[in-house]
């Protein structure tokens, strides 16, 4: 199956770039492109893509206002937020709209087609400068983690702890496959256990958790 994406940025010379990788796939194609927030959602309701590319700093209306239009549609794409900068409450902001994923628009072609498969499976994506960015902003403000919650942590086995640390890191789960010489179903498992065990409701609050425990250092 192809997944269908709409590259929704202001610049011209980024959404080339983005349509020449895309166009390199042989499972993701570009149907549809937009200047403003408020053609991403008239090009939504018209083409019904799989995933948007959305940037955040854009005319009319922006990123962060889009994406609640845009999953309030009856069939709601997934989001995939990008942008030059990674400050802690835009990404905030655009998870708790219900981002999928949020990637720095350097990020090299091969981590951001695997960016849109991930997404489009219904996993979370977040390039790892803006998983450690928002991880630090949010432990700065708790000096010590909870003891229930070192609890939970002190439950899980030496190799779902490797998992957890590059989990924190941001790298997916082919990554982590590739880093701990495990297959991707393997890891799935793996990191699935791994929620259950903290009480984690998705990547982002594991790695939070991971953060708060010191399991960022080796």
């Amino acid at each position: 199956m192809t997944i269908r994406v709409l590259l929704a940025d202001d610049n011209e010379i980024t959404r080339r770039g983005l349509h020449w990788i895309i166009d390199a796939s042989q499972d993701i194609e570009v149907c549809g492109e937009a200047v403003d927030g408020e053609e991403a959602v008239a090009q939504t309701v018209e083409k019904q893509p799989d995933v948007v590319l959305l940037d955040i700093r854009m005319p009319r209306l922006d990123g962060l206002a889009a994406i609640h239009r845009l999953l309030a549609l009856p069939e709601p794409p997934k989001v995939l937020m990008l942008t030059t900068f990674h400050e802690d409450e835009q990404v905030r902001e655009a998870l708790r709209a219900g981002a999928a994923g949020f990637l720095l628009k350097d990020t090299p072609p091969d981590a951001l087609l695997r960016a849109v498969r991930d997404v489009y499976a219904g996993h979370a994506a977040l390039g790892p400068p803006v998983a450690r960015h928002l991880v630090d902003g949010l432990t700065r403000r708790a000096a010590q983690i909870d003891p229930a919650e070192q609890a939970r942590v002190a439950t899980l086995t030496p190799r779902e702890l490797e998992v957890l640390r590059l989990l924190a890191r941001g790298l997916t789960n082919i990554d982590i496959a590739g880093e701990l010489g495990m297959t991707e179903g393997t890891v799935k498992g793996r990191v699935t256990g791994i929620l259950a065990k903290l009480g984690a409701d998705s990547r982002v609050q594991a790695a939070r958790i991971a953060y708060r425990a010191g399991l960022d250092t080796p």
